[in-house]
């Protein structure tokens, strides 16, 4: 079965509702930020670029084709590229939410940070949504050898935290990658929180069932 109006409609929608939740509790700001869907034929809607997630239109979203090539709406973000080669590596992922939500973004600047994963198992609900986070090396915006740095680790992880940028989270669906982002932006808030305190981990034997899970 092809790809109906309907389900584009649908898609357009979710993605106006979803970032104006999320610019209106403060997890973006500006012109900051984008989402992309992946559609059933492999074609993609994402924010365009200069456009605030808090004042979306729907019909003025950018459409790129199932092989990343731009179709029509407004102009593309300049960071599509980060969406696209989560797309490439994670075949089960049909959206994609990046953001440069405040905590985040500050965790991402700390240099004593394990770039291999770099927030602690915190909580339950972290480890399950967000899993392992690997610190991807800074890169100047737009540069394309950002593209292949998350692409190293977007196979093995579908959460990455750019250096002094933010979060790329893919998911199943928009809900799934909207969540697992918030969640993460939270746990970045109680890791700045705690910092300088004694702090009582899950054992990694209790992060290693609940990742199985």
């Amino acid at each position: 079965m092809g790809l109906t109006k309907s389900e584009v409609t649908k898609a357009r929608d979710h993605i106006c509702v979803v970032g104006k939740s999320i610019f209106d509790r403060g997890l973006t700001f500006g012109s900051t930020g984008n989402i992309s869907v992946r559609l059933s034929d492999g074609s993609m809607l994402m924010t365009p670029t200069n456009a605030s997630l808090g004042a979306l239109d729907p019909a003025r979203l950018s459409r790129f084709d199932a092989n990343g090539i731009f179709v029509d709406g407004d102009k593309p973000t300049k960071e599509s590229f980060l969406h696209m080669c989560m797309y490439c590596q994670r075949p089960q992922s049909n959206a994609v939410v990046h953001l440069h939500s405040t905590h985040s973004v500050a965790v991402s600047t700390l240099a004593d940070v394990d770039p291999a994963d770099v927030l602690p198992p915190l909580t339950a609900y972290y480890v399950m949504r967000v899993g392992r986070l690997p610190l991807i090396p800074y890169f100047a915006p737009g540069d394309e050898k950002l593209a292949q740095a998350v692409a190293e680790q977007a196979a093995d992880n579908h959460a990455v935290l750019l250096a002094n940028h933010g979060p790329v989270v893919a998911g199943s669906s928009l809900e799934e990658a909207q969540y697992a982002t918030e969640e993460l932006e939270e746990t970045a808030k109680l890791f700045l929180m705690l910092r300088g305190h004694r702090t009582r981990l899950l054992t990694q034997e209790q992060a290693d069932a609940l990742r199985k899970r």
